[in-house]
């Protein structure tokens, strides 16, 4: 199937054929439906807690002396953050003009109350009035260059002596839960490898900035996507997209890449959060103790697992098996199958001894974001999954009905374990449903193609992990999907 210069292309990139011939299959088959028991809910799959509870959670992550750290995944551009400016541009080249009530107005009626305003009207020829120029100015190079640039460096806050970027918000937020008893914050960003440099440069200012001001020591690890991760692109007979010197062309292989660049990070406990979900800083205390609930819980469940694995350990206990799989049903939600008896610790200590990882839900108010859904794995027991729309078949009525009777949304707010309960630390390449890609179809200079997406890192990247859903409020999810969203109060300073 595969060329020697094709080989030779793998081999280059880190990918084995295997790995190529895999793509393919899915490419041509397609990827399973998953097999979807309920909707998580309040009822079951989702926990609520009460503010005493609260209160204890916040208290168990604050005794917590193990290393902390934050993962934000920073690497992708804000083309579509600025889609319909670029609209807005080709209208008026085109001498075309606006309706009442348009985008526009909106866009350039609050122009000021944008955070990189300030820098947009210090730029060569800027000229309020002239709307065309404005929009090249804050798109193209010749200006800001904001089309090209990644929502993390891109000013999103005005205050009264500075305006921020995501990236400083993140680390600011960082600081309030993500320091250990050293000192250190410690931050891990995934970054392009065009940005590497602007980043860096924001971070020393930033870095010098939080000493001064908070005492604190900051550690911010800046990460690429691996080639390794990139994937496949096939033409409409599936067969290997070529270019027209006759490689093959990969492309990056979406966030769930980013489970090789999580792999990396060795601390105790990892909070995962998107690059455009910050919110201002009146916001941060609401913020900071709903990660300390999610942390918390996390400490409190690994704990409770970790006491069970070394009971496990011992003699063969029946009362102990049982107390075990009524903690799996009620917490976990894992309903085991029926297992001969003769393997059954074995077999609960397997569905034990794995990553953890506590998430935050939100109420469904209309945003995107993925599902929480009980779903009956392949060995016949259940687990608690995060699904994107993507992954379920549109077509099967039950899983509609499912879909109707959804409550909430995952907003990409995790607490995260990888450490066993001897100390080590997990191979998460081992937990990863190959089963949960995605498939889109792109073009390229005119010609269709289709892409492959890996497994999504909190979906079939962590489908394996033992996980728990928490109710988190609204406040708590703040994102920045189109430059409109910068004029939300949430926003506004």
């Amino acid at each position: 199937m595969f060329s020697e210069n094709d080989l030779t292309q793998f081999q280059e990139k880190g990918i084995t054929a295997f790995a190529a011939e895999q793509q393919l299959y899915f490419f041509r088959n397609g990827f399973p439906y998953p097999d979807i028991v309920s909707p998580a809910t309040a009822e079951r799959g989702i926990s609520i807690f009460d503010e005493n509870q609260i209160q204890e959670l916040i208290n168990e992550f604050d005794s917590f002396e193990g290393e902390i750290s934050k993962f934000v995944p920073a690497s992708g551009a804000a083309t579509r953050m600025f889609r319909s400016l670029y609209d807005m541009l080709i209208s008026l080249e085109n001498g075309e003009s606006f309706s009442n009530g348009h985008e526009a107005d909106l866009f350039f009626g609050k122009l000021d109350n944008f955070a990189f305003y300030d820098e947009l009207s210090k730029c060569k020829n800027f000229n309020k009035e002239n709307k065309t120029d404005v929009l090249r100015l804050l798109l193209f190079e010749d200006g800001l260059n904001y089309g090209s640039l990644p929502k993390g460096l891109i000013k999103f806050h005005k205050y009264e002596s500075e305006s921020r970027t995501p990236f400083e918000e993140h680390l600011l937020e960082a600081c309030e839960y993500a320091k250990s008893r050293d000192g250190v914050v410690r931050m891990t960003v995934t970054v392009s490898p065009e940005h590497l440099a602007y980043f860096s440069k924001l971070n020393e200012s930033t870095r010098d900035k939080f000493l001064n001001s908070k005492g604190l020591y900051t550690d911010v690890c800046f990460t690429l996507q691996k080639p390794s991760t990139d994937t496949i692109a096939v033409d409409e007979n599936n067969e290997p997209f070529r270019k027209p010197d006759g490689s093959i062309l990969f492309r990056p292989g979406g966030h769930g890449a980013l489970i090789e660049n999580l792999d990396e990070i060795t601390s105790s406990i990892v909070f995962i959060k998107n690059i455009d979900n910050v919110a201002k800083e009146s916001l941060l205390p609401e913020t900071v103790k709903w990660k300390k609930v999610l942390g918390g819980e996390l400490i409190k469940v690994q704990r409770k697992i970790f006491n069970y694995l070394r009971a496990l350990d011992g003699e063969y206990n029946y009362e102990l098996i049982l107390e075990v799989s009524d903690f799996m049903d009620k917490v976990l939600c894992i309903k085991l199958p029926s297992v001969p008896d003769e393997i059954l610790k074995d077999f609960i200590r397997e569905k034990l001894n794995r990553p953890v990882r506590v998430c935050g839900m939100v109420k469904n108010t209309g945003e995107p974001g993925g599902g929480p859904f009980i779903v009956r794995d392949a060995d016949g027991s259940t687990s608690l999954q995060i699904l994107e729309s993507a992954q379920l078949n549109a077509k099967d009525s039950s899983y509609k009905e499912s879909v109707g009777k959804s409550t909430h949304f995952n907003p990409v707010d995790l607490a995260c374990s990888f450490i066993n309960y001897n100390g080590e630390k997990f191979d998460l390449h081992k937990y990863i449903d190959p089963e949960t890609g995605f498939i889109s179809d792109k073009s390229i200079e005119g010609r269709p193609l289709k892409a492959q997406e890996l497994p999504g890192l909190w979906n079939g990247a962590m489908s394996q992990w033992n996980s728990v859903f928490v109710e988190v409020p609204a406040v708590t999810f703040n994102p920045v999907k189109t430059v409109f969203d910068l004029l939300r109060d949430e926003h506004q300073v």
